[in-house]
């Protein structure tokens, strides 16, 4: 289900510029069709060199439980994102009983900067018995220059959004990115190598995330897309394009 087609869209020049100044709009519910912005005392970032692999979540990725895909159902997955968590949600999920902050307004005018090309998700999706390719996680986010602002992720069954997560920071590392913005702290997100800091701090690594980058400093940084599809290359070009998850798994073991 999507958005109401007569939702008043935020405009995305503004949307983005807010990004780009260390800002980003809430609702206080799904219908509300007004938002207010946000500017966190605190804020948290996931360092791209800091990402915890734990033993289990990197069995998961070289046993291949999921199929990973960028940009493929990104309004399936800002749907998931927004729908109300059960109240015996895991800390993976983490969400507010009933209550969400993506009304959809925001859903339209994410859909919108996705039409656009700035912004992102990851899927996971898990055959079931009948055969039939269910999501059952993911992410998603706004990305620039070498930043990319996750908005929320969602997980059906254990370690999905993990493991989204996990081939996002691989990307963003293939794609030579340097902030992965997580804008508040969670339990979850801290277990992952999350760390919080003042938002006078965070909005000096969104300024040098922006700046351009010199001639000679390396390869050009690619957005999130072409860098998830430079990541399946590689893969293949290893010997392991069947078995990806293998090879993300296998990335953070010899970098950590």
């Amino acid at each position: 289900m999507h958005a109401p087609h007569t939702v008043d869209l935020i405009e995305p020049d503004l949307l983005m510029l807010a990004y780009r100044t260390g800002i980003f709009p809430m609702a206080d519910s799904r219908e509300d069709p007004e938002i207010f912005w946000v500017e966190p005392r605190l804020r948290a970032i996931l360092p791209l060199d800091g990402f915890r692999m734990s033993h289990s979540l990197a069995r998961t990725l070289r046993r291949g439980r999921f199929t990973v895909t960028c940009n493929a159902a990104f309004s399936q997955v800002v749907e998931a994102c927004a729908a109300p968590r059960p109240s015996s949600a895991s800390d993976e999920e983490e969400g507010e009983e009933g209550r969400s902050w993506i009304s959809h307004r925001i859903q339209a005018s994410y859909e919108n900067l996705h039409h656009l090309g700035h912004a992102h998700s990851i899927e996971c999706w898990q055959d079931g018995l009948d055969g039939q390719r269910r999501l059952v996680g993911g992410l998603y986010g706004v990305g620039f220059e070498r930043v990319f602002c996750g908005e929320s992720m969602f997980s059906r069954v254990s370690d999905a959004s993990k493991v989204a997560l996990a081939w996002l920071v691989a990307a963003m590392r293939r794609g030579h990115a340097s902030l992965l913005d997580c804008q508040f702290i969670t339990t979850h997100l801290a277990s992952l190598g999350a760390e919080e800091m003042s938002q006078k701090r965070y909005l000096t690594l969104l300024r040098a995330a922006q700046s351009p980058v010199a001639a000679g400093d390396g390869e050009a940084v690619l957005a999130l897309p072409e860098a998830f599809a430079a990541l399946l290359e590689d893969a293949a070009a290893a010997g392991l394009g069947a078995a990806p998850g293998k090879f993300i798994a296998q990335a953070f073991t010899h970098t950590s």
